[in-house]
C-alpha cells in the first residue's frame, strides 16, 4: 500500500508567512488569473442606459425634465397664439404660415433640438435588434412632427413662419407624466395604486383632447370666424358636453371635419377610460382600498383578521367594542380574505357603521395588506379562528400563521388571539391575551353538573349590558332577571374608590360583606400593586392596602356612580317599597340612565353575634326574636379561622368500612400526566395506582372485573355522562374540575364519555389516573347505548357539539341532528338534566321545543321586543338558557372583546372555572338553601353568616320557581277526556289511573286553556250521532283507550322493554318525574333585602382550604354549602 503522506505535495511557496509578510510581491510570477465581473455593464451604451432608464432616481429626474418640456413647448403655441394679430382675408395660406417673432422661434427651437435628441437617444438605448418598432412609435413619429420642421427651419430661413402643430406634444406630456409616476413608485418603493394610475390617465386624456380640438379649431377658424382660444373653449366644452347652444360653429369644412374626428375618438377613447374606471372602482370596493397613514396617526383603530366574515360574528364584535363610552371614536379596520358578502355589506351601508367599520379584503400573511390595514399603527390585533370549519385543527393553523405575521410585521402591536385546540395553545404564547375555546367550553359544562347554569352565570358576566333587558315585561321574574344580568365586573384602586376606600388595613371578608351592605356592590377579589397574579376571595387573612386594586361585581363602575344618602331621600320625601310583587323583591333605586347609577347608601351596623353556621341558634331558636348572626370581624383572629376547617371532611367519620377502604385508595396531588403542552396544573383527586386501560371501557368486561354496564358499578353517586365524538385533549378539562382536590370525596360523581370513535392512548393515559371516570363507544342517537352508558339513572347528562356537523349548506342547519337527538332525550328522560352545547345561539329556542305551549310563544315575541330595543342579550330569556341547560361558545367571543378595556376578565374568567390555580385564589362552589336555612331570610344575613363563618363570598342566587302558564299537548288531551268523563259519562272511577302532570291540577287557574278544551270536547260530542250502532260504540272505546294511554307511557314502556332485552334492571327509572313545569334563572349580584327561598343556589367563592391549613384537628362542622369539606387526615405535598 502507498503511503498517502508520500503523495501530498509540498506547501507552495507563497503560502510561507514569509510571503504573508511581503505581501503580493512573490506573487509576481504567478500563473493566476484576476477575473472581472459584469464588464457588460461598464460599456458607454450600458452607463447611459443605467442613467438613463434603469436607474429609479436618475430616470425620473429624466421623465420630470422630458415633460417639463412639453408642457413648455404647449406654452409656447400658446403664447405664440395670443401675440398673434388676427389677419384680414379667408385665405388658405393662413392656415400654413403664421406670424412668429424670433424670440419665440428660438426658443421652440432649442426645446424641439432638446427634445429630438432625447428621444433619439432613448430610442438607441431601448433598440433590440427591430428599428422599425422604435420609428414606428406613436410617441417617436409626434416627436418628428413637432421638432424636425423647426430644425430645418434653421438652414432655410423662410420656413421659419411654417405652422406646426406643437399643440399635440400635450399627449407627449401625457405619456411623459405616465411613465413619471410609475418611476416615481419604482423610487419610493411603494405599491402602485390602479385605481390613482386609472383616474390620472382619465384625467390626462379627457385635458388632452380638449386642448387639442382647442387648439385645432382655433387654427382652422383662421380662414373662417377667427374664433380665440376663449370661444375655441367654449365651443368645445359646449360640444363634448353634447349641449350644442349653436351660437358658435364652424364654418370652413376643414374645422367642420376636424371636429367630426375628434367627437369620433372622443366616442372611443373616453367610454373605454371610464369603463376601466368603473372595473377598478368596483374591484376597489371588494377589495376595500387603503386606511389612510394621516387617519391612522390622528385616530385611533384596531384590526379585526377572521378568515371568513359571518353577520352573527360582525355584529357580536361591534355591539360588545362599541358597548364601552371610550371606544366611540375608534375604528374598526376588518382584514378578511374572502369577498363581502351580502348581508355584511348591507350592515356595513348602515351609518352608525359606516363611519366606523372599513372592511378590507386581503390576508394577514402579506405585509402589503398588512400596511394598508396601518397594523403598526393599530390599538390592538384581533385575530379569531374559523370554528364551522371541519377541520378545526387546520384552522388553529391559520390562526397560528396569522398571529406570527402580524407579530413579525407589527412587534409592538397587542395581539388578541382565539384558538380552537388546546395542544395549539403554546405556538401563541407570546399574545397580550389568549382564549382557548375547547379549554373554556368543556370546563364551563363540568362546572355546570355541579353549580347549576355556571355557563349562564359567565355568559351574563362577560356580556356588557345596562340590566334594562325585561323592564317592559309583566313578569317579576323577567325584570329582576334582567336587571341583575347588568352586574359586570370592574376595577379600581382601593384608595381611590368610595366603595372600599375606608376599608383598608381591614380584612377582605369583611370589606366585601360592609361594602355589599352599603353599596351593593360584590367585592370578589384584589391584586397587589407589585404582583400579577389575581386572588379571587382570598378569605379573612388578607388584610387590604391602600394600593390594591379591588375587583367588584356592580351594575356599572364606581366611576359613573352617584351617591346618595338615605338622609336625604327623607328630606326629599322619596317613598321607598321594599317589597314589590310575587316574589317579595325590593324597588332598587338603580337609575340606568347615560350610564350612571344612583345607589342608596344602607346602614352598615352589625347584628349581634351568635353562632358560626346556617343552623339555627338552639338558645333563640323558640324564641320570638329574629336570631342573630356572628359579626364579620375586621381583622380575623385565630380562632375564628379555626372555624373555617374546609379540609375537614365529616363524611369520613360516618362512613362505612367499605367506604373508608375504597377512600384509601384516593390521594391527592398533580396529574402525572397531561395529554397537551400549556395546561395549567390542578391539586386533584388521583388514584394510588393507574387503571389498565382495558377497566377504563364501561361496556366491556376484562380479566380485572365482568361488568358490563353502568348499574352493575353500583356506584353511591348518579352518573355525569358525556356524549361526544371524539376524544380531544379538551375533554380532558371536563375531568380535572369535577376531580379538583376541594370537592369531597364522597360526592365525586363518576364520569362517564359516552364517544363516537376510540380514544387514543395518549388521552387514556392522562385519565387513567382519575377516580371513577369510565368511556364507552357509542352514540346518542342508539337508545341501547344510552341505557348501558346508565343514563336512566344519571344526574346529568353533557352533549358536546359534533366537530363534523359544524358546517353545513345552511349555516343554522348545523344544530339540526344535535337538537333532535336532546329532543329525543328529553322525551324519553323527563327527569334527565341535559345540558347542550349548540353552534350557533339562535338555534336554543328549539332544545325542549314545544310547538303550543304559550308561554313559550310568549317568551318568542319578548325576544322580538327586546331585541328591536337593540339589546344584545335578547336570548337571555329564553327558558333552557336561563336555566343554564343550553351554552353555545360563541357566547364567548365576547370575553375575548372585553378584555380590550377590562385586560383582567380571561384571568378572572379561567379562575372561576378552575382553569387556573393560583395558591391563595378561591374557588366556585355552590349551596342549596334548605328548610333549615330559611331562618337566614334575606341575602345580606347570609352574605353576613357566610363572611363571619367560613369567609365565603356570595355572588349571585340559582332559582327555580313553578311554570304556572304552560300545558303541553298530552296534558291537554288529559283533561279534556277527564273533563268529558265527569259531565256525559258521570263515571270519574275510568281514569283513576291515568297520571296527571304537574301542571293538570292548575287548568282552573286558566280559564282560557280551560275554555278551549271544552269546546274540543264539544265538538268531538256532536260528532257522536253520526256513527250508530257498533261502530259508534267502537270509535269511543278506540277513544278512550287512546287517551289512557298517553305519549308518556307509551315512551315508558318502551324504554323499560330496551332495558329488559338488554338484561337490564328496571329499578330506579323514574319515567313519569316531570320537570317541565319549573322555570329556573340567575340573580347576579341580588339586592341585600332579596328574600331567600326555599331551594335556591347561592353561587360562592370559598376561599382557598390550602391557604390556612389548621394547626390541630378542630371540631367538624357543618359545610355553609351542606356539602362535606376535604380530607385532613392525607398529608398533602405541594
Amino acid at each position: 500500500m502507498v503511503d498517502v503522506e508520500s503523495e501530498v505535495p509540498p506547501l507552495p511557496p507563497r503560502y510561507r508567512f514569509r510571503d504573508l509578510l511581503l505581501g503580493d510581491q512573490g506573487w509576481q510570477n504567478d500563473d493566476r488569473v484576476q477575473v472581472e465581473f459584469y464588464m457588460n455593464e461598464n460599456t458607454f451604451k450600458e452607463r447611459l442606459k443605467l442613467f438613463f432608464i434603469k436607474n429609479q432616481r436618475s430616470s425620473l429626474r429624466i421623465r420630470l425634465f422630458n415633460f417639463s418640456l412639453k408642457l413648455l413647448s404647449c406654452l409656447l403655441y400658446i403664447i405664440r397664439v395670443l401675440l398673434e394679430n388676427p389677419s384680414q382675408g379667408n385665405e388658405w395660406s393662413h392656415i400654413f404660415w403664421v406670424n412668429r417673432s424670433l424670440p419665440l422661434w428660438g426658443l421652440q427651437v432649442s426645446v424641439a433640438l432638446i427634445s429630438l435628441f432625447e428621444t433619439i437617444l432613448l430610442g438607441y438605448l431601448s433598440y433590440k435588434g427591430n428599428i422599425w418598432e422604435q420609428i414606428l412609435r406613436v410617441p417617436f413619429i409626434l416627436e418628428i412632427i413637432n421638432a424636425v420642421p423647426f430644425i430645418i427651419s434653421i438652414f432655410w430661413p423662410s420656413l421659419r413662419n411654417l405652422f406646426v402643430p406643437v399643440f399635440l406634444n400635450c399627449w407627449l406630456a401625457k405619456h411623459a407624466l405616465e411613465n413619471m409616476i410609475n418611476d416615481l413608485h419604482r423610487a419610493i418603493q411603494r405599491t402602485q395604486s390602479a385605481m390613482f394610475n386609472q383616474v390620472l390617465i382619465l384625467i390626462s386624456t379627457l385635458l388632452c383632447l380638449i386642448f387639442t380640438c382647442i387648439c385645432g379649431i382655433q387654427h382652422l377658424e383662421r380662414i373662417g370666424k377667427k374664433l380665440n382660444l376663449f370661444d375655441s373653449l367654449y365651443f368645445c366644452i359646449v360640444t363634448f358636453s353634447t349641449v350644442g347652444f349653436g351660437d358658435v360653429t364652424p364654418e370652413t369644412w376643414p374645422s367642420k371635419l376636424f371636429v367630426v374626428a375628434m367627437i369620433c375618438v372622443a366616442l372611443v377613447v373616453l367610454p373605454i377610460q371610464f369603463e376601466q374606471l368603473a372595473y377598478l372602482w368596483m374591484e376597489r370596493q371588494k377589495s376595500g382600498g387603503n386606511y389612510s397613514r394621516h387617519r391612522a396617526q390622528t385616530e385611533k383603530h384596531v384590526v379585526l383578521c377572521v378568515s371568513s366574515l359571518k353577520i352573527d360574528l360582525l355584529m357580536d364584535f361591534l355591539n360588545e367594542f362599541y358597548a364601552h363610552p371610550r371606544l366611540q371614536d375608534y375604528y374598526v379596520v376588518i382584514l378578511c380574505p374572502t369577498e363581502m358578502d351580502a348581508q355584511v355589506r348591507r350592515v356595513l351601508q348602515i351609518p352608525m357603521w359606516a363611519q366606523r367599520v372599513i372592511y378590507l379584503q386581503g390576508s394577514a400573511l402579506k405585509d402589503q395588506d398588512l400596511l394598508r390595514a396601518k397594523m403598526d399603527d393599530a390599538e390592538a390585533c384581533f385575530i379569531l379562528s374559523s370554528r364551522c370549519e371541519v377541520d378545526r385543527t387546520s384552522s388553529d393553523h391559520q390562526t397560528i400563521l396569522r398571529a406570527w405575521a402580524v407579530k413579525d410585521f407589527a412587534p409592538n402591536c397587542p395581539l388578541y388571539v382565539q384558538i380552537l385546540k388546546p395542544e395549539n395553545k403554546f405556538h401563541i404564547k407570546f399574545a397580550d391575551h389568549v382564549v382557548c375555546e375547547e379549554e373554556f367550553k368543556y370546563a364551563m359544562l363540568a362546572l355546570n353538573c355541579v353549580c347549576p347554569a355556571t355557563s349562564t352565570l359567565i355568559t351574563l358576566l362577560v356580556h356588557t349590558s345596562r340590566g334594562q333587558e325585561g323592564q317592559q315585561s309583566p313578569e317579576q321574574w323577567q325584570k329582576t332577571y334582567g336587571r341583575c344580568s347588568g352586574n359586570e365586573v370592574y376595577h379600581i384602586v382601593l384608595e381611590e374608590s368610595t366603595f372600599f376606600a375606608e376599608y383598608e388595613g381591614k380584612s377582605f371578608t369583611y370589606a366585601s360583606f360592609h361594602a355589599h351592605k352599603k353599596f351593593g356592590v360584590c367585592l370578589i377579589g384584589v391584586r397587589r400593586e407589585d404582583n400579577k397574579n389575581i386572588l379571587l376571595n382570598p378569605g379573612p387573612r388578607y388584610i387590604l392596602n391602600a394600593t390594591d386594586i379591588c375587583f367588584y361585581i356592580n351594575i356599572t363602575k364606581e366611576e359613573n356612580s352617584a351617591f346618595k344618602n338615605q338622609d336625604q331621600q327623607r328630606k326629599s320625601n322619596i317613598p321607598r317599597s321594599f317589597y314589590h310583587g310575587p316574589s317579595r323583591l325590593p324597588v332598587h333605586s338603580i337609575i340606568a340612565s347615560m350610564g350612571t347609577v344612583a345607589i342608596d347608601l344602607q346602614d352598615t351596623s352589625c347584628r349581634p353575634a351568635s353562632g358560626p353556621t346556617l343552623s339555627l341558634p338552639v338558645e333563640g331558636g323558640r324564641e320570638a326574636r329574629r336570631p342573630s348572626i356572628a359579626p364579620v370581624l375586621e381583622v380575623a383572629d385565630a380562632a375564628s379561622i379555626q372555624t373555617c376547617d374546609l379540609l375537614s371532611d365529616q363524611s369520613e367519620d360516618e362512613a362505612a368500612p367499605d367506604e373508608e377502604a375504597a377512600g384509601a385508595e384516593y390521594a391527592k396531588g398533580y396529574p402525572p400526566y397531561s395529554p397537551y403542552i400549556g395546561s395549567s396544573p390542578t391539586f386533584c383527586h388521583l388514584l394510588q395506582e393507574k387503571v389498565p386501560f382495558c377497566c377504563l371501557r364501561l361496556d366491556k368486561s376484562c380479566q380485572h372485573n365482568y361488568y358490563e354496564d353502568a348499574k352493575a358499578y353500583g356506584f353511591k353517586n348518579k352518573l355525569i355522562i358525556v356524549a361526544a365524538e371524539t376524544a380531544g385533549n379538551g375533554l380532558y378539562n371536563f375531568i380535572v374540575p369535577l376531580r379538583a382536590y376541594y370537592r369531597p370525596k364522597k360526592e365525586l360523581n363518576p364520569i362517564v364519555l359516552l364517544l363516537d370513535n376510540p380514544p387514543d392512548m395518549h388521552f387514556l393515559d392522562a385519565i387513567c389516573w382519575f377516580p371513577m371516570v369510565y368511556y364507552m363507544v357509542g352514540s346518542i342517537d342508539n337508545l341501547d347505548d344510552l341505557l348501558r352508558c346508565g343514563v336512566s339513572f344519571a344526574a346529568n347528562m353533557v352533549v358536546v357539539d359534533k366537530e363534523s356537523t359544524m358546517s353545513a349548506e345552511e349555516d343554522y342547519m348545523a344544530d339540526a341532528k344535535t337538537i333532535v337527538n336532546v329532543q329525543t332525550l328529553f322525551r324519553l328522560f323527563s327527569s334527565l338534566s341535559i345540558i347542550t352545547e349548540l353552534t350557533h345561539p339562535a338555534n336554543m329556542r328549539f332544545m325542549q321545543f314545544r310547538a303550543k305551549d304559550c308561554y313559550s310563544l310568549a317568551l318568542s315575541k319578548l325576544e322580538k321586543k327586546e331585541r328591536e330595543r337593540g339589546s344584545n342579550l335578547a336570548f337571555m330569556f329564553r327558558l333552557p338558557f336561563a336555566a343554564g341547560r343550553v351554552f353555545s361558545i360563541s357566547m364567548l367571543d365576547t370575553l375575548l372583546y372585553q378584555s380590550f378595556v377590562k385586560e383582567y376578565m380571561i384571568s378572572i374568567t379561567r379562575l372561576l372555572l378552575g382553569l387556573d390555580t393560583i395558591p391563595g385564589s378561591g374557588f366556585l362552589c355552590s349551596m342549596k338553601i334548605t328548610e333549615e336555612d330559611l331562618w337566614i331570610r334575606t341575602y345580606a344575613r347570609l352574605y353576613q353568616k357566610l363572611c363571619s363563618s367560613t369567609g365565603d363570598v356570595p355572588i349571585g342566587v340559582y332559582r327555580t320557581e313553578s311554570q304556572r302558564l304552560t300545558a303541553s299537548e298530552s296534558q291537554i288531551s288529559i283533561n279534556v277526556e277527564e273533563w268529558e268523563d265527569t259531565k256525559d259519562c258521570k263515571e270519574p272511577g275510568h281514569h283513576r289511573s291515568l297520571h296527571r302532570n304537574s301542571t293538570s291540577s292548575d287548568q282552573s287557574e286558566h280559564p282560557l286553556l280551560r275554555r278551549k278544551s271544552m269546546q274540543w270536547a264539544r265538538r268531538l260530542s256532536r260528532k257522536g250521532p253520526k256513527h250508530s250502532g257498533k261502530t259508534a260504540e267502537k270509535i269511543t272505546q278506540q277513544r278512550l283507550n287512546l287517551y289512557r294511554r298517553s305519549e308518556r307511557q307509551e315512551l315508558a314502556e318502551l324504554v323499560k322493554n330496551r332495558m329488559k332485552h338488554l338484561g337490564l334492571s328496571t329499578v330506579g327509572y323514574d319515567e313519569m318525574n316531570d320537570h317541565q313545569s319549573t322555570l329556573s334563572y340567575i340573580l347576579i349580584n341580588p339586592s341585600p333585602d332579596t328574600r331567600l327561598e326555599l331551594n335556591d343556589v347561592v353561587y360562592l367563592i370559598r376561599p382557598d382550604p390550602l391557604s390556612y391549613l389548621p394547626n390541630s384537628e378542630a371540631s367538624r362542622k357543618n359545610s355553609v354549602c351542606n356539602i362535606t369539606g376535604h380530607d385532613s387526615r392525607e398529608e398533602t405535598q405541594l
